[in-house]
């Protein structure tokens, strides 16, 4: 994994904030920073036609904007972090307070509400086998709304790519 994947919305749509639809400038500078985050905007820039300053500008407003974020991006396993897993969560009522709790929890990575056999599905990365049960079996499935879970452990991290483009 390289540092400085960067990760966005959908750029077609109007953003959670309201933004207007990014264009295709901007959503050429996306793909520059996909392919590698810490390019040099004047790189960047003689790839998509701009200054050096106006894609730095382009690129904080993106950021600004929450069209995109630049992170650092590591294989979980290399930093101590033993068990991930994907957990279906079945839940009763509202979908909103349990997917908002459970995107606070620091072990929670990844949360989508979804359309199919579960409610949400959520990613989670543990230290160890002991603190996933614990996290899944007293945090997770004593949740106010939580009807169900089910996981599925992850034994080999195959592929993860944050360089799927704009269009």
């Amino acid at each position: 994994m390289h540092s400085g994947a960067v990760a966005t919305r959908n750029a077609d749509s109007k953003g959670a904030g309201g933004t207007a639809p990014v264009d295709a400038v901007s959503l050429a500078i996306i793909e520059q920073l996909q392919e590698d985050g810490r390019r040099p905007y004047a790189a960047i820039g003689k790839a998509v036609g701009l200054s050096e300053a106006a894609v730095r500008q382009r690129v904080q407003k993106l950021l600004d904007q929450g069209v995109m974020q630049i992170v650092a991006v590591t294989d979980p396993l290399t930093v101590g972090l033993r068990r991930q897993a994907m957990v279906g969560v079945g839940v009763e009522g509202d979908l909103d307070p349990v997917a908002d709790a459970l995107a606070a929890m620091d072990e929670v990575e990844y949360v989508v509400v979804t359309a199919g056999s579960f409610d949400l599905l959520i990613e989670i990365v543990c230290e160890d086998d002991d603190h996933l049960l614990n996290t899944i079996n007293k945090r997770i499935r004593t949740l106010p709304g939580v009807r169900s879970t089910e996981s599925f452990v992850y034994l080999k991290l195959r592929k993860q790519t944050y360089t799927w483009g704009t269009r």
